[in-house]
């Protein structure tokens, strides 16, 4: 298997080197990672075609997690098949990896500090104005008919006031696009499929079976060694079980994700506070690696604070790293799987169609995020009501947070209008956090 384009092939080392490169110097989240990426990849070396590299994009933009992570394995693997993907795929995680692991070890032991409080008090006011960057941006990309706008629009009140189950809310959106699609495709906006599209040789199905095989069993492995050793209801089994479903169902991206696992780590399990999800969010902002990172923390601090039969630290390793291999693991199957096929998948119609749905719906999932990270952070108390099959959130007046709304706003003006960058702004939030919280 060779280069893309025709170009001169590189050295396995060189792949080795420039992914390393990647790996360290990956911030600022999935649009920033792709362009590293695209400069790397396709302006200095030529390794990859641009034809080729935006065909790679759109079909990692037709599977579940992150979409950054599964072109570098994609680019990998187009290079020098499984162990290029594995090479790239890997070397783009491992430096996020262990920087994550060591703050969220430097977290669970430094969170009852005063000062470490008053630091993550501007970081989470600063997620706020993050977020509200990544609503804008999607939003515009992805709503460009009035169908999509309401089914973006249908989402946010499916999950904001109705609590419907997440996957419930992303199938609907599919089911709808796959039938506009088929029926009224300018809904959708969707260009016109050439009358007889290029068609690549047929994969074998045997070879496809086999790679889903065995990832499939590599993914499982884990979660087997801890139902015989721990049992079913452990922690480990629950981190496991939940992150592996998060593997599924998460189509849309990095914040797709985070709206899911947000509310679901929090109100679902009680695993974190509103406030930590929070900070676990700035930390993978401010690291390299894709933002969905984040998943390490949620695991390390759901198992280390639950920690039986081992030591609070070791059990955080361990739920850290269970979450990383069933969060990964799945990113590795679906390239390994589908990238053979990615020129039939594309001509697909419906599928186009269900992908397109998909992805306005997740423009109301994060706004459902949005809403819910800024009532928990501008208010020390939220309750929720019921109006029949309404969900409110009630926050208490009393509690209102104005520092947290200064530092906010402070964030956004530097963000959306002077367009600093994610880590500046994050980092100017954290100290302004510390001196405020000293002097008032």
């Amino acid at each position: 298997m060779g280069p893309m384009d025709g170009a001169e092939k590189p050295s396995f080392a060189d792949l080795v080197r420039v992914f390393a490169r990647i790996g360290l110097l990956s911030f600022g989240g999935p649009a920033g990672q792709i362009a590293l990426m695209h400069s790397e990849l396709v302006e200095k070396r030529g390794w990859i075609g641009e034809p080729q590299f935006l065909h790679a994009l759109n079909f990692c933009h037709l599977l579940p997690g992150p979409e950054a992570q599964q072109l570098a394995t994609y680019a990998g693997w187009r290079l020098y098949g499984v162990r290029g993907g594995l090479a790239a795929g890997l070397l783009f995680l491992l430096p996020g990896v262990a920087i994550i692991l060591a703050l969220s070890v430097l977290y669970a032991y430094a969170a009852g500090l005063d000062w470490f409080a008053a630091i993550f008090l501007g970081i989470k006011a600063a997620v706020l104005a993050v977020v509200l960057q990544a609503l804008i941006r999607m939003a515009r990309r992805a709503l460009d008919s009035l169908f999509k706008q309401g089914l973006a629009g249908l989402a946010f009140v499916g999950l904001f006031f109705l609590d419907l189950p997440f996957p419930l809310v992303l199938l609907g959106a599919a089911a709808a696009g796959g039938i506009v699609a088929s029926l009224t495709p300018s809904w959708l906006k969707l260009q016109a499929v050439p009358a007889d599209p290029v068609r690549t040789a047929r994969p074998a199905m045997r070879a496809t079976a086999h790679t889903i095989a065995v990832w499939a069993m590599l993914w499982a492995l884990p979660l087997f060694a801890v139902w015989i050793v721990l049992g079913g209801d452990h922690v480990l089994m629950d981190i496991g079980l939940f992150f592996s479903q998060l593997a599924v169902v998460t189509f849309g991206g990095a914040y797709a994700v985070l709206a899911y696992m947000a509310q679901e780590a929090v109100q679902g399990f009680g695993w974190l506070q509103p406030g930590e999800m929070a900070d676990g969010l700035g930390l993978a902002e401010t690291t390299p690696g894709p933002l969905i990172l984040v998943t390490q923390f949620v695991g390390f601090l759901a198992a280390y604070r639950d920690a039986a039969p081992f030591t609070p630290l070791l059990a955080g390793a361990l739920g850290a790293l269970l979450t990383l291999w069933v969060t990964f693991t799945p990113c590795f199957l679906w390239i390994f799987t589908f990238a053979p096929w990615i020129d039939r998948l594309q001509n697909a119609r419906g599928l186009t169609g269900a992908l397109a749905a998909i992805t306005a719906a997740v423009v109301g999932v994060i706004a459902n995020l949005s809403l819910w990270f800024a009532l928990h952070v501008l208010f020390g108390s939220v309750t929720e009501r019921r109006l029949g099959v309404v969900r409110l959130y009630w926050p208490d007046i009393t509690t209102f947070d104005g520092l947290a709304m200064a530092l906010g706003l402070i964030a956004g003006v530097h963000l959306l209008v002077l367009r600093r960058s994610v880590a500046e702004v994050l980092s100017a939030a954290a100290v302004l956090g510390f001196i405020a919280t000293i002097f008032i």
